[in-house]
């Protein structure tokens, strides 16, 4: 059931990814360093529509999370680029080749491989807080320097080092629910707001959610959103594994198997951030290329 539950937040942060970015085509640059620029997303209808599309994929991955296991649904979430190259094509006029559609294929065959033949027999909910203390600090080194790598170059490479950002930062804060569930189930809500772990993951959540918007701004979709998608699981197997205690189940070769398929469904997704998007159309129009829509957690 956990499963089921994370396609389907999969399935509706790729809407809303391509929600977010229809509403921002056309609105010139959105910065960090441009307060405004997000106040004027706010004002785009489709934006708002993305919006609430992210915040309901929010709710299911959350119910996901408390009824699995951080290292199994957070790799499910790589299939949200497989949702968006669909999504892409119909609502912003994104191209999709052939290598993309080959690509999203071995990052369904991989996942599915990892999911059959896998399965976490065990893990805890929550971790030292040293040692919460050290991811939080790594990512937050990591997360600043993309945001520094991707402020210089193509709008392709900005796409894809703040949709690397937005990755990282989301699987921190899907990571620190796992704490803030717990918390919630055996205090209630004041013990939920009491705890440091709550107000970490909603930092690390409300920042990747800007971060996310600078790189669908951008108008490229597959780098970002592939970016997005393959960081998030790669840090909540990380730390799944290194601070919870979660293992695939023996025996040994399954866990071989399960984790071939599982790098066989990532490097799919990063192969995709090399496609070059172009318009749908091919119509001979003279456009001012400053005016072209290229799509923008």
């Amino acid at each position: 059931m956990a499963d089921v539950l994370a396609l389907v937040a999969a399935c509706l942060f790729a809407l809303a990814a391509t929600l977010q970015q229809k509403g921002a085509l056309g609105m010139g640059e959105v910065s960090l360093g441009k307060p405004s620029s997000f106040v004027n997303l706010a004002k785009q209808t489709w934006w708002l529509f993305g919006t609430l599309a992210l915040l309901a994929g929010y709710v299911f991955q959350a119910v996901a999370l408390d009824n699995g296991k951080l290292a199994v649904i957070q790799p499910l979430l790589v299939t949200t680029i497989v949702f968006a190259l669909p999504l892409g094509y119909l609502l912003t006029q994104q191209h999709v080749n052939r290598e993309q559609v080959v690509a999203a294929g071995l990052v369904v065959l991989g996942l599915a491989i990892f999911i059959v033949v896998g399965d976490a027999a065990s893990g805890n909910d929550d971790a030292p807080s040293w040692e919460w203390a050290i991811v939080i600090v790594v990512l937050g080194i990591a997360s600043a320097l993309l945001v520094v790598f991707g402020g210089r170059g193509s709008l392709a490479r900005k796409a894809a080092a703040f949709g690397a950002c937005a990755g990282l930062l989301y699987g921190l804060s899907a990571s620190l629910w796992k704490p803030t569930a717990a918390t919630l189930d055996a205090d209630g809500l004041s013990g939920m707001l009491s705890n440091w772990e709550f107000w970490a993951f909603a930092v690390a959540g409300i920042l990747a959610f800007l971060v996310q918007q600078v790189s669908l701004a951008t108008g490229k979709l597959a780098p970002s959103v592939a970016m997005t998608s393959v960081l998030n699981p790669l840090v909540g197997i990380v730390v799944g594994t290194l601070l919870l205690d979660e293992r695939l189940a023996d025996p040994t070769w399954h866990k071989v198997v399960a984790y071939i398929g599982l790098g066989l469904a990532l490097a799919a997704a990063v192969s995709i951030t090399r496609a070059t998007e172009e318009p749908k159309t091919t119509d001979p129009v003279d456009v001012d290329s400053s005016s072209v829509a290229t799509p923008a957690t």
